[in-house]
């Protein structure tokens, strides 16, 4: 099976969906069969329960039993209604990281009330299409629009203006039915979309791709099968090497070797091979927080080449991770957003 291929699903009573290239299972969103806790992008209108001390945060109520933890809030008292969005997943038991810092995505744009101005990705480089797109924003953006700010996302590339002038109307019908609903309990406004919807809206590849959208395809397309390999810590690299992809209480520990390949240079590749599939395994598992890697024995002078092999592989990667560095014990810390949860939860 060549090239890119989308596949929606569903099963359980709840959506699925998986991009496959070259037969290669690189990315999975699956929604959870009852979600329990809010879910990332999930905005709701929120009550100030209690302040955090030493945190400057505060505790803020989401209706039907949930609360959010909320940075930055020295400056709200208790009782204030806010409009928040959940930001990423929390850890056990903790209140779920919320934002009053509000973000309306759909395929084409991003909306960001408070924050005024037209932009274009950063991603798309030619200038001629950056004049393009900003004229087309320029041309449709509505006049009563001041508090607003507008991002041409990436997927713009090459669509034309009804399109985008399209996609821009439905949002600022969204936006303006969230930002008007601030009287009431605490509740949610705007649920977390779908795990389609996010196919749709994040796998936006300008190369030519298919779609098959039908119950049973991850059957018949081999998802599951790909998916059983992420079950198990162990993950196989190139030349025999292996690594083990293992969450704890605390981080996610990533162990490398070489396997039976005693060779001088078997340890550096190896090191070499797992960096570069690490942020596959880290996506496809739903992992995120505190990842410490330890390596097949690893000189020194070697580990410059292994950050730009690291800053490398996750370049493209959907999810926000930084290089934090070496621990003294020769360990490579990196922090990752929790914006998924674990797989083994979902399944």
């Amino acid at each position: 099976m060549k090239g890119t291929t989308i596949l929606i699903d569903r099963a359980q009573g709840r959506e699925l969906a998986a991009m496959m290239v070259d037969g290669k299972l690189v990315d999975l969103l699956i929604d959870p069969i009852e979600a329990k806790t809010p879910q990332p992008d999930a905005i709701y209108r929120a009550v100030v329960d209690r302040p955090i001390k030493g945190l400057h945060g505060a505790i803020v109520k989401l209706g039907a039993g949930q609360k959010g933890f909320l940075k930055d809030a020295k400056s709200l008292a208790p009782g204030a209604k806010i409009l928040v969005q959940v930001t990423t997943f929390a850890e056990g038991s903790k209140a779920q990281p919320v934002s009053q810092r509000l973000l309306f995505k759909s395929r084409y744009l991003i909306l960001t009330p408070g924050a005024p101005g037209i932009n274009v990705a950063r991603s798309i480089r030619d200038e001629n299409e950056r004049v393009r797109l900003l004229e087309i924003a320029h041309d449709i953006w509505p006049d009563d629009a001041d508090d607003l700010g507008l991002i041409l996302r990436t997927a713009c590339i090459g669509v034309d203006d009804s399109e985008i002038a399209d996609d821009l109307a439905q949002m600022l019908e969204a936006v303006r039915s969230v930002l008007s609903d601030t009287d009431g309990p605490a509740e949610l406004l705007l649920d977390a979309p779908e795990a389609g919807y996010r196919a749709w809206r994040d796998w936006a590849p300008t190369e030519a791709h298919d779609v098959v959208n039908e119950q049973g395809c991850f059957d018949t397309h081999d998802v599951w099968d790909a998916v059983e390999q992420f079950k198990s810590a162990h993950a196989g690299l190139t030349g025999g090497a292996f690594m083990f992809v293992e969450p704890t209480r605390a981080l996610v520990s990533v162990d490398v070797n070489t396997g039976a390949d005693f060779s001088p240079a078997a340890a550096l590749k190896a090191n070499i091979a797992a960096m570069r599939e690490l942020p596959r395994q880290l996506l496809l598992r739903g992992l995120g927080g505190q990842i410490t890697v330890d390596f097949a024995p690893l000189a020194k002078k070697d580990r410059r080449q292994i950050e730009q092999v690291v800053k490398s592989a996750f370049k493209n990667d959907m999810v926000d991770t930084t290089l934090v560095g070496w621990t003294p014990l020769g360990h490579l810390e990196l922090l990752r957003k929790r914006s998924r949860q674990p797989l083994e939860t979902l399944l």
